[in-house]
């Protein structure tokens, strides 16, 4: 990897992360959590138009926290005699929970699945922060300066945790027997979601976004992925006479500091020329991971699909 890209190899394994952790991290995702548990679900699992034969297929609804109403694909086996693990699926930034037959390899193999739309994306999940439907981006930003509690990925990190809580709940499904995948903003997804639902078993976070914010800034590589950093500091502090603070309240929807929540093992891809997700924001994450865990690396590539790592990924979570 060319050193000017990121950082040495070496360095990456033992770098922790440059943005700030808000004092009051671990209280704010346990009122978080409190909240998110007194939540009625109102659940609602409906046939979909899509079946197939060895496998059911529902549009699945709940009331997320603030009353969203979340949607999510959901497969299990047909007439299954035992319980079985489940996979819980995330998406990228701005996009949506994909075609039911991407889901098919793991129902095939007796796997329930489940793919979360996130609220406000490309999906038919709703954010109502003052509207209903798609808000698509600026959704780090979205709730910035306010109370730290109306972030709006604080609302979706809850989503995954209250979404693997359902589905653990199934009588279906085993819940010592569940795992966690995704890729980019899906990869930070999955990761939030092993850290505040432990008893995830196992995780596979692929190129994760949603770490290091401050990292991203140094780097002055703001203007892709995570452009809306330079929009909110252009329009709402232009001076910068609030950079500390913008970092600390970012420092809540960190996921590299909600990493060391985990319990279940990870199996995590980072592509070393990764430009809208760099590689030292992921290892910010990683080398927070308390539990077993192993990284496969990708020298050459970006963000981008990673060749090989897909079937990694299915034997990983075929141990469960």
């Amino acid at each position: 990897m060319p050193l000017l890209f990121d950082m040495p190899l070496e360095e990456l394994r033992d770098y922790q992360g440059v943005n700030p952790c808000p004092k009051d991290f671990d209280s704010y995702w346990d009122t978080a959590l409190a909240e998110m548990k007194e939540t009625d679900p109102e659940l609602k699992l409906l046939p979909s138009d899509f079946q197939v034969s060895f496998a059911e297929c529902f549009d699945l609804y709940f009331t997320g926290v603030r009353n969203a109403r979340i949607h999510a694909k959901y497969l299990r086996p047909k007439d299954s005699q035992q319980n079985h693990p489940a996979i819980l699926k995330f998406h990228g930034y701005g996009r949506n929970a994909g075609d039911w037959s991407n889901m098919l390899s793991y129902a095939a193999n007796g796997y329930s699945v489940v793919a979360l739309d996130c609220r406000g994306q490309g999906g038919c999940s709703e954010d109502v922060g003052g509207v209903y439907g798609n808000t698509h981006r600026g959704h780090i930003i979205r709730g910035l300066g306010g109370a730290s509690e109306n972030l709006l990925y604080r609302h979706m990190f809850l989503d995954t945790a209250q979404l693997a809580g359902i589905v653990m709940s199934m009588p279906e499904v085993d819940r010592n027997r569940i795992g966690a995948i995704g890729v980019s903003q899906g990869g930070g997804l999955a990761i939030a979601c092993a850290a505040l639902e432990p008893g995830i078993k196992k995780v596979a976070p692929q190129l994760a976004f949603l770490s290091d914010y401050r990292r991203v800034w140094d780097m002055c590589l703001g203007d892709q992925a995570y452009e809306e950093l330079y929009t909110y500091f252009r329009l709402f502090d232009p001076l910068h006479e609030r950079e500390d603070d913008i970092f600390t309240q970012l420092g809540y929807i960190d996921v590299q500091h909600l990493a060391q929540r985990i319990r279940g093992e990870v199996l995590m891809a980072t592509a070393l020329r990764d430009p809208a997700c760099l590689p030292s924001t992921q290892f910010a994450a990683y080398n927070k991971i308390k539990s077993s865990k192993h990284i496969v690396l990708y020298p050459d590539f970006g963000h981008e699909e990673l060749p090989g790592f897909a079937d990694k990924e299915f034997q990983f979570m075929a141990e469960l």
